[in-house]
This record gives structure tokens, C-alpha cells and sequence, in this order.
């Protein structure tokens, strides 16, 4: 059997190789490396296809989050309810901010965070569900929270490109929408990027300013700001491939059908999706309890796949002065142990998944 990349970026780059060529050569003819035409024509353009109102691509998720929470006014003694099942980022963003990220659990059925477990405390300031996977979490459910407690709703969108929840575009849907443009997102750039979603016009001001020094001119700055601007480079890269993530995302949906069909009647647990949610897939998880021997078997039949993720943020060695134990989240450490990403990319192919989900049949146990 032919190796199966668990994402096939060689194959999607190829199929709009043509494209992304005349991107990159007319911003190197065009000598505008920085903030140049390409940045604001690729902002307005992913805001319309998001379903979004106002925003910013800025260098990396990372600092999309952090540029959210400063503008939400997060900082020093400031307290951040975040899920403890996501990558690293999430939580590390709210450091950065000077303000301590407070860990709660996730639902069993998306492995989202779990309204019914959120407690704000007097320092609570904003709390920061992850889409993960691509799979909406409960927004409304926690905005009822952010609306009771009187806190910022900032999405963490990184893997969520055009992902929806009753028809609106996740990252919309809160004060902030943060999302990433890493190469292997379902909208990847050529290296580093990301994007603020805001619905407050005067916040995508400041947030323009925040993200490129401070600055209302070349050499006048009423703030001090980042250097966390979106390279052009990046942005034509993006432009270039925009027009073809919505036929990336159905086909994400298609293989996910074909996984669910396969897997589901099989016994095993998958993602499931909330009532109104329209996934885009980035990840494709299912738990097994002999996950070692799977990944194994996998390696031997040449088909890719990954685990996210496999130690929980409360866990992690560079938070333990939070003083989090083992046992504290248990929804977020027994899925760690359990869940298995199988190969999901716009450019996978239906005979690819079937090969993959057979291979997985053989070892594996619910």
C-alpha cells in the first residue's frame, strides 16, 4: 500500500502551484513587502467568507490571542478561563498578557469546553473557548456565563476556517475570533500568520494600530505596540488559496462522513458535533483504548497520523507553579490517552480514507 500523508500539503500546493506562483512574483515586482496592497485586500476578503464584521491578520495565532486579550483589557491579576485539552498557545498567550490562565474540562461528546463546568471567580476577566478540531464549542452557552459574570468572549478559532454554529461563522460569534494561518490549518500560509475577528469597529482600530507599534503614522505612535504585522508575502499566499478552501472544506466533510460511517458502526467513539454546528474538520479524532499498538500498526502500513493532544495543558511542565495535579480535569485526561488523529486534508481522497480507517479496523479496540 502506498504511503498515506497524513496531510497532503505537496498535493493541494501542486493543484494551484500556477497561482500561488503569480501571488509571490507580483509582491516581489511590487517590492511591498511590508503592509502592502495584498495585506487589506486578503483581510476583506476572509472576513466576507468567514461570515465576519471587522478584523486584522496579524503574524501568527499566537499573537492574534494575545492581541485579543489586550484588547479586552486583560492583564496583571486578571484571571482566564481556558480548556486544558488544546495546543499550547491558548494558554501561553494569556501569560504573555501577564494574567494567569485558569484550566476547566471539556465535554465527553466534542471535547470542547463545558459550560456547566465554568465557575468565574472575582479576577475572572474573559473566558476562551477552543473550536477544536475544527468543531464548534458551545458559544452561546458560555456567552450566557460572559453575559452573567459581565466577561470577554474571545473564540479561539485557529482551527476553525469556515466552520459554522446555526449558520454563523465561528470566530464571529464572541467579542474576538483569533485563527491561524499555519501551514498545516485548513487555510495555511507559506510559514507563519493569523487573524483578529472583532464585531466592534472601534476595537479593529485599536487593534491596527496595537499590531504594528502603536502607530497612527510612519513615525508618530499614540500606544505601545507589537511588531505583529501580517507580511504580504503571507497575504497573497493566503489570497491564492482562499477561493479554494470552501471546496477543501467539503471535501474535509466528505471523508469525515466516510470515517463516521465506518467507524461509528464499529463501536468506536468519534467527534460529535453539536446540535447546529457544521464542522470543518481540521482534525478527524476517534478514541481507542490500544492507541501504542494502533499507531504503531499504522507507522507499518505507511499511513500517517497524529495524536491531539497527548499531554493536557494542565499537565504541562511550564504551567506546574499553577499548581494543577493529576485527577483535577478527568474528562480532558482520559480522552489524552485515548484519542488518534487519522489523515484529513482537503486533498485526501476517498480511497486514501478507506485505507486508512481499514488499516486502523485491524488492531484497534474501542
Amino acid at each position: 500500500m502506498s504511503a498515506i500523508p497524513f496531510v497532503n500539503l505537496k498535493r493541494q500546493i501542486d493543484s494551484i502551484r500556477g497561482e500561488i506562483d503569480a501571488a509571490i512574483a507580483g509582491v516581489i515586482d511590487s517590492n511591498a513587502f511590508i503592509n502592502g496592497p495584498q495585506v487589506a485586500a486578503f483581510e476583506n476578503d476572509f472576513i466576507s467568507a468567514q461570515g465576519g464584521f471587522f478584523g486584522h491578520g496579524c503574524a501568527n495565532g499566537t499573537a492574534a490571542l494575545h492581541l485579543a486579550l489586550e484588547l479586552a483589557g486583560v492583564g496583571p491579576g486578571d484571571e482566564v478561563i481556558v480548556p486544558a485539552h488544546s495546543f499550547v498557545a491558548t494558554a501561553e498567550a494569556v501569560i504573555h498578557a501577564g494574567a494567569t490562565p485558569v484550566f476547566a474540562d471539556i465535554r465527553p461528546s466534542d471535547y470542547t469546553l463545558d459550560p456547566d463546568r465554568l465557575s468565574p471567580g472575582p479576577r475572572t476577566r474573559a473566558i476562551m473557548p477552543v473550536h477544536i478540531y475544527g468543531t464548534a464549542a458551545d458559544v452561546d452557552g458560555i456567552r450566557a456565563v460572559t453575559d452573567t459574570y459581565h466577561l470577554t468572549l474571545i473564540e479561539d478559532a485557529a482551527q476553525a476556517h469556515l466552520a459554522t454554529l446555526d449558520r454563523r461563522g465561528l470566530g464571529t460569534i464572541g467579542d474576538f475570533g483569533c485563527f491561524s494561518f499555519y501551514p498545516g490549518k485548513n487555510l495555511g500560509a507559506f510559514g507563519d500568520a493569523g487573524f483578529v475577528m472583532t464585531r466592534d469597529e472601534d476595537q479593529a482600530k485599536r487593534l491596527r494600530m496595537l499590531l504594528d507599534h502603536g502607530r497612527i503614522s510612519k513615525y508618530e505612535h499614540t500606544q505601545v505596540g507589537y511588531n505583529y504585522r501580517l507580511d504580504t508575502l503571507q497575504a497573497a499566499i493566503l489570497s491564492a488559496k482562499l477561493p479554494h478552501l470552501a471546496e477543501w472544506t467539503r471535501q474535509r466533510r466528505t471523508l469525515a462522513t466516510h470515517y463516521d460511517g465506518r467507524l461509528k458502526q464499529a463501536g468506536f467513539k468519534t467527534i460529535e458535533p453539536m446540535k447546529g454546528a457544521n464542522p470543518c474538520y481540521h482534525l478527524y479524532v476517534v478514541e481507542t483504548s490500544n492507541r501504542d499498538e494502533v499507531m504503531k500498526h499504522l507507522s507499518a502500513k505507511g499511513v500517517g497520523h497524529g495524536v491531539h493532544y497527548p499531554v493536557p495543558l494542565h499537565l504541562q511542565p511550564c504551567f506546574k507553579e499553577l499548581g494543577y495535579r493529576k485527577g483535577d480535569l478527568p474528562v480532558t485526561e482520559r480522552i489524552s490517552q485515548r484519542v488518534l488523529s487519522l489523515p484529513m486534508c482537503g486533498s485526501t481522497t476517498l480511497d486514501e480514507a478507506e485505507k486508512a480507517v481499514e488499516a486502523f479496523l485491524e488492531v484497534a479496540k474501542p
